[in-house]
């Protein structure tokens, strides 16, 4: 009986195949245009072939473009989305093969998206007869690991494939539903462009939507500091910052008259233990490699999965801190010592009998901690170096030793008014010597002696003002988005994306864009399930749930559509009252800067015909108007263009890129546009002669509008794109 194994990606299935192959003949084959491995040997063949990605994919039934949706179906990607075309011939050829086999293993990424991808197409290609079907599980890619996973194939793992059926299905009914539902309350409101908001999508713009009103709310404080510098090193007063100015200035008075006349009230010295931090889960790599690396989290993610393909590093979707002894984890470091770059590091291990590893507290059933396999990378791009050094690095330190640093306080008094300075010196340098991604802040200070005489050469008092809360990185919100339980760790970075792409939120220190809040009040005021984390975490714990067999699909999927249907409800009897909201916060009364004629704010006004343009809210007095792009969502940048001295505007339209530009039309930037307005009108009017058609001037003419709207179309995208 022949066998047919479906990896996940192309250069999985090669590893795979080179595996299980090992002595046998290993031929590469061509099916249906697609590439796949064929092992012979005992009488029967198998054939490994890889699905890249998703083969199938929920949609609706029925062609209705109106919500609620409540009845999917799963379907060949092929068939929902023009850009899934290519993964017809994958599955053609698939099915091609299928016919020639008996059996069939799911050797696809082991968690739940790669448990959907592999069962969706065994019970697609077996007709829903899968008692011949084996599940592959393995946390990389090595020979041996594979190996080892082929010879211990075991049942489907059923109960993740229904967790994750269940949760594509909520995200999509959530999805259409609710985006519908808000691009209709608009229809007809001169506002075109299609919205977005979903199960998780909603939850995480209300996070930030309310940090950004934490931070417009908040009302910075005076305090005072001070401080004293005694042989040339500052002291601090043990008060602390003080917010009584009375207080702090006589603070500052009594220690001005002691200044001289001080004591060293104590000197402390104690050696502590800086324990090595625990290997890597996915969150802490990509909080991590933002912070060391300046590397986007969903960078990071798509390179660790590159390096993991190539058998580098373990698989890197994992929630796990934890290294089981059973990776044989000495083999692994004694792999790595072969490697000049880690050859020092791995032997100071391997010379001290250091096997043992610390451990976090974060476990993943599935995969343990993300670890260096010990195969020597080659052909690195430089980000997977920079990934694969820290990966390595952090996995090495976790077997160091403890660092051991001496802690220093000295307290000095000035007549009851008591300073310190707080000092550290690194006495063993312990796992600090493995992982250079972090360092100790050392600070020597001088010799002091209990109670000596001391004086101070400056005190010094300082005003200040309490800062506003610090908004969230990418890499800050992923860790808040886990501590709340909202998304998975491999959807997380994927959700952060899709509010920047819709323009809700921006910037590296994001910031919720104008658009953004119009979206979180109206829904917040109106129908609050859709951005309430509550709802959102309900349905994660049904999930997994599931993934434990303590629940059934279809009670937890149903459940979820009550809880959708809930939400529509309350969304349609408030209907207006959001639409109106939308409307107000993106238009009315929207000042997008000041006016250059007269210096009044200028404004979105609505004509009796339904147009929108910009005017002087100093109107009659001023009449300087503007023109706008019509059906698109226009935002304030808060920028002036230096030539013509008007507003620059940021312009969404359905299916384009944003883009900017500013309100004067006989601005000097948009001396590239004029073009195309010439040629749109010669295009429209061409000139034709008077006297009869001729052939020849008519084929001439014809070849004229063609490349006419050729670089009409290619000044528009342009135009579009604010270039």
């Amino acid at each position: 009986m022949n066998t047919l194994i479906i990896a996940e990606k192309p250069s999985v299935a090669l590893r795979i195949a080179s595996a299980i192959g090992g002595g046998k003949q290993i031929q590469k084959r061509t099916k249906e245009k697609v590439s796949y491995y064929e092992i012979s040997g005992n009488g029967s063949k198998i054939y490994v072939v890889a699905a890249v990605g998703h083969l199938f994919t929920i949609r609706q039934k029925g062609k209705s473009s109106e919500y609620p949706v409540l009845e999917v179906e799963w379907a060949p990607s092929y068939a929902v989305g023009k850009h899934s075309g290519y993964t017809k011939k994958y599955l053609d050829g698939i099915v091609s093969m299928a016919k020639e086999c008996g059996a069939f293993i799911n050797a696809c990424d082991y968690d739940i998206e790669g448990t959907v991808i592999g069962t969706n197409i065994i019970k697609f290609i077996t007709n829903n007869r899968m008692e011949h079907s084996k599940r592959m599980k393995f946390s990389t890619t090595t020979t041996k690991d594979l190996v080892d996973a082929y010879s211990a194939i075991g049942p489907l793992d059923m109960d993740n494939f229904y967790a994750g059926e269940a949760r594509h299905m909520l995200d999509w009914l959530w999805g259409i539903n609710l985006s519908r539902a808000l691009t209709r309350a608009l229809v007809g409101r001169s506002f075109s462009r299609s919205l977005s908001i979903g199960r998780v999508q909603g939850p995480t713009l209300a996070i930030l939507a309310k940090h950004e009103e934490s931070i417009e709310k908040f009302v910075p404080k005076p305090f005072w500091r001070l401080t004293a510098v005694i042989n040339g090193t500052e002291f601090s007063s043990t008060r602390g910052d003080i917010f009584d100015k009375e207080m702090a200035l006589q603070v500052h008075q009594r220690t001005k008259s002691h200044a001289s006349s001080a004591r060293i009230d104590s000197v402390e010295s104690v050696e502590r233990k800086a324990n090595p931090y625990p290997p890597f889960d996915l969150t802490s790599l990509q909080m991590e490699s933002s912070r060391a690396l300046r590397m986007d989290p969903s960078r990071t993610l798509s390179v660790a999965q590159s390096l993991y393909e190539r058998a580098y590093i373990s698989y890197p979707r994992t929630s796990s801190q934890k290294l089981p002894a059973s990776l044989g984890l000495r083999r692994i470091i004694s792999d790595i010592a072969k490697n000049p770059d880690y050859e020092r590091l791995a032997g100071k291990l391997i010379a001290a009998n250091r096997y043992a590893p610390a451990e976090g507290a974060k476990t993943d059933e599935a995969h343990p901690a993300i670890f260096p396999t010990g195969m020597v990378p080659a052909q690195l791009t430089r980000e997977e170096q920079m990934l694969y050094d820290m990966i390595t690095k952090r996995f090495l330190a976790c077997f160091a030793e403890p660092a051991i640093v001496a802690r220093m306080r000295v307290v000095a008094d000035f007549g009851g008014e008591k300073y310190s300075a707080n000092g550290a010196k690194m006495v063993k340098k312990g796992w600090l010597e493995f992982y250079e991604y972090t360092k100790l802040e050392e600070r020597e200070l001088p010799y002091f002696v209990k109670g000596a005489a001391a004086a101070a050469s400056r005190v010094d008092i300082k005003e200040m003002q309490t800062q506003p809360p610090k908004r969230y990185s990418k890499a800050t919100l992923l860790s808040e988005l886990e501590k709340r339980d909202l998304g998975t760790k491999a959807t997380r970075a994927a959700i952060i994306d899709t509010l920047f792409k819709r323009n809700y939120i921006e910037g590296s220190s994001i910031k919720v864009t104008k658009f953004g809040m119009v979206v979180y009040r109206a829904l917040e005021k109106n129908c609050k399930m859709i951005v309430d984390e509550a709802t959102t975490r309900r349905l994660e714990e049904d999930m997994e749930s599931i993934s434990r067999g303590k629940k059934s699909e279809s009670e937890a999927v149903e459940e979820g559509k009550q809880m959708l249907m809930e939400a529509i409800k309350t969304f349609d009897e408030h209907k207006d009252q959001i639409a109106e909201a939308m409307r107000k916060g993106l238009y009315e009364s929207e000042v997008l800067g000041k006016c250059p004629k007269d210096g009044g704010d200028l404004v979105i006004k609505r004509s009796r015909a339904g147009k929108y343009f910009v005017a002087c809210n100093n109107y009659p007095k001023c009449t300087n108007t503007y023109s706008l792009p019509q059906g698109a969502a226009i935002l304030p940048t808060g920028r002036t263009c230096e030539h013509c001295h008007t507003p620059i505007i940021k312009v969404l339209r359905k299916g384009r890129r944003p883009f900017e530009m500013d309100l004067d039309p006989n601005c000097i930037t948009k001396k590239e546009w004029r073009p195309f307005a010439e040629i749109k009108q010669k295009v429209e009017k061409p000139d034709r002669p008077a006297e009869a058609a001729n052939p020849a001037k008519e084929k001439k003419v014809k070849a004229t509008r063609k490349a006419a709207k050729k670089k009409t179309r290619k000044i528009k995208v342009q135009k579009d794109e604010g270039i």
